[in-house]
């Protein structure tokens, strides 16, 4: 009715017996995919990423330029960009080149402490990409690698142009959460995330009816808080159960329970997690099913942490796996 639709595809062994060998293959792999649709144009966004983005508009700059792709660009601070792959592009926007992690950043020409920073965002002209896989495919040394192979052969031929991320305007956009983008490829960038939402005013914003963001919603009752359980600065999800205990800056997924006495501090609990009496979680992500048992405390000593499996990332997140039932001490 709408004439879209969503299609999840999963891994594939299409071309040999070996799985993907990296993100150009994986799209080279599905190429009967990109067959089958007969499009213009293909978009290829990286999912590791949280943002809000009119991709109709980055599409009108990529048809408007004539060219066979275009990298979306974050603006970063000059000062912090080597931890990125950078885009060197001129004032009219077209890519000298694409540097990985370079020691010395290019500055921006309207801007020369800023850099601009590759969001893994792509849109090709269908032939012109169809040939760029096909070419690194026969590519016997090459890494199959949308930003190390793909995009350097569009630059080096001058078919690639920025987009530069700023320009996007998302109607309902607030001024803390306008070009809004982090990378949650670690622990403590996707906790940052998570935290970012549940600010007063959240420098990602999910109460944007202009832009609204569509997910599964599970049928599930409200989330009931009973015996003066506390919720502050958090979200709580649907089929929670706040008990008698507390919770501080969190964020809770469906059919959580915290119970009497129960202190959630700064902390992400998945799906069905328990978090017993006089319990305590603290800067800990909770993975779906874990039980907290009465008393037991996460997050407090990580020495303690650690010698329990837990994983505690460098910015001092513990992260207790999926089904795991921590006992007190």
């Amino acid at each position: 009715m709408l004439g879209n639709f969503i299609t999840p595809v999963p891994a594939q062994q299409r071309l040999g017996p070996h799985w993907y060998q990296g993100s150009a293959d994986a799209i080279y792999q599905s190429m009967n995919l990109i067959k089958d649709a007969k499009p213009d144009y293909v978009v290829v966004f990286g999912a590791d990423n949280i943002y809000r983005m009119d991709i109709r508009q980055m599409l009108d700059a990529h048809i408007d330029s004539g060219l066979g792709a275009t990298v979306a660009g974050i603006r970063v601070p000059r000062a912090e960009a080597s931890a990125f792959g950078i885009i060197d592009a001129g004032a009219d926007n077209k890519i000298h080149q694409f540097l990985e992690k370079p020691a010395d950043p290019p500055g921006l020409p309207d801007s020369p402490d800023e850099s601009y920073a590759s969001m893994g965002n792509y849109i090709f002209d269908k032939d012109a990409l169809v040939a760029a896989l096909e070419a690194d495919a026969a590519d016997e040394n090459a890494r199959h690698d949308m930003g190390g192979d793909i995009i350097p052969a569009f630059v080096s031929r001058g078919e690639a142009q920025v987009y530069d991320f700023t320009d996007n305007a998302v109607p309902g956009a607030t001024e803390e959460d306008r070009n809004y983008w982090r990378d949650v490829g670690t622990i403590d960038a996707f906790f940052d995330a998570h935290m970012d939402l549940v600010a007063v005013k959240p420098n990602f914003n999910l109460y944007n009816d202009d832009w609204p963001i569509f997910s599964f919603q599970r049928q599930l009752p409200g989330a009931k808080f009973t015996l003066r359980g506390t919720a502050e600065d958090s979200i709580v999800s649907a089929g929670c159960i706040i008990s008698g205990g507390d919770v501080d800056s969190s964020v809770l997924s469906p059919k959580v329970r915290v119970d009497k006495w129960a202190k959630v501090e700064q902390s992400i609990l998945m799906d069905n997690a328990q978090v017993g009496r006089n319990a305590v979680v603290r800067r800990a992500i909770l993975d779906k099913n874990v039980i907290i048992e009465r008393g037991a405390e996460v997050g407090v000593d990580h020495e303690a942490d650690r010698a329990r499996g837990f994983t505690v990332s460098a910015g001092g997140i513990t992260v207790v796996p999926k089904d795991f039932v921590v006992k007190a001490v």
